[in-house]
């Protein structure tokens, strides 16, 4: 019985020695080129995720502002790009009149001084509208920014015209519909752009993705669906050093808080997606209950492995890109100031 006993052990014992070697990130190769930041729409007003749902008129919660720039505005992306993000994430909205353009809600009611679903709506009809005209961080005694943003929503033509180097985007589709695939595909030509050459990506829906990969096969094309098949996948099936089909070729979502149940994490992971054309992408902790959201907070990034150079999903990139990158940090000392006031009263908030 005991011999018995010591040959289970000893298995045992051996089998854990291989799993730890096969998934021991210190021996595998070490990554390549730098972490890379995305920010998600531009430059935006930073808002709490507790409680938010997907009708939330989340301009109605954001906090003091301490910059001037609104979400998926030209001014916003340009600056983010100044300040060094790799990569710009931007919401897509296609006009009743067949044009593109930049905007992140499925109608205007929150944000501006119109109403009613965008895609009814010419892009003349959007251009004549106030998109900072909802905006109130104290429950609509002050609108900081009503008045502001009047003919300052983008089309997708005038951003595009305004990159002329290594700037890269991610183009978010906002519905189900395939067709707005090829909407964006043929404005993209119109403007000259080859969004595989540029190392562009696209992510929303399965359907518009599915659009876009037949448009463009070799582009970084996703849906959250898929991300989420794929890390979940891993995470059950990544110990036998085995990649999952539903990774290869595909996206990997990590929240911060979850990074101890990837198999491999990061070294060892991160060559397994490179060697099958994958993504990985790191983002904000996963909070039950609340969306999952990008890093807000500079020192979070103390908790991304030195090695990972993947993605990683920021809000606010204002603070966020500088405490990486201070080589990149235009902000005057004005500016500087008030990031440092903001960063203060959020982390406030967050402990309270």
């Amino acid at each position: 019985m005991k011999s018995r006993l010591k040959r289970i052990a000893f298995a045992v014992a051996i089998a854990f020695l291989a799993l730890t070697i096969l998934n021991a990130s210190w021996i595998a190769p070490e990554p390549k080129e730098p972490v890379k930041l995305i920010a998600h729409r531009g430059l935006a007003q930073e808002f709490p995720r507790a409680g938010i749902g997907r009708d939330t008129c989340t301009a109605t919660l954001i906090e003091q502002p301490y910059h001037d720039y609104l979400e998926n505005t030209l001014a916003g992306v340009q600056r983010a790009f100044k300040l060094g993000v790799s990569m710009a994430e931007v919401d897509i909205a296609p006009t009743s009149d067949g044009e593109i353009v930049l905007f992140h809600d499925w109608t205007l009611d929150c944000r501006t001084d119109g109403s009613g679903p965008v895609r009814d709506k010419t892009l003349a009809e959007l251009k004549a509208l106030d998109i900072g005209h909802g905006y109130t961080a104290d429950g609509g005694k002050i609108y900081p920014f009503r008045g502001k943003g009047v003919g300052q929503m983008p089309e997708i033509g005038e951003l595009l015209s305004q990159l002329y180097g290594r700037e890269r985007l991610m183009f978010n589709f906002k519905s189900d519909n395939p067709a707005e695939a090829d909407l964006l595909a043929a404005k993209l030509k119109e403007a000259g752009r080859d969004p595989v050459r540029k190392r562009d990506a696209f992510y929303g829906h399965p359907a518009p993705v599915a659009r876009i990969r037949e448009l463009y096969p070799d582009a970084w094309a996703w849906s959250v669906e898929g991300a989420r098949q794929c890390s979940s996948d891993y995470v059950l099936y990544g110990w036998t050093g085995y990649l999952p089909q539903s990774c290869r070729g595909e996206t990997m979502v990590i929240p911060l808080n979850r990074q101890y149940a990837f198999w491999g994490w990061p070294n060892r992971l991160i060559d397994r997606m490179d060697s099958h054309g994958g993504h990985v992408i790191v983002t904000g902790p996963q909070v039950d209950g609340e969306p999952n959201t990008g890093l807000i907070l500079p020192e979070q990034f103390t908790q991304v492995p030195s090695s990972f150079n993947g993605y990683i999903w920021i809000e606010d990139a204002f603070t966020m890109q500088p405490a990486l990158r201070s080589g990149y940090d235009d902000r005057t000392v004005q500016e500087w100031e008030a990031s440092e006031a903001a960063l203060k009263r959020r982390r406030a908030a967050r402990s309270d």
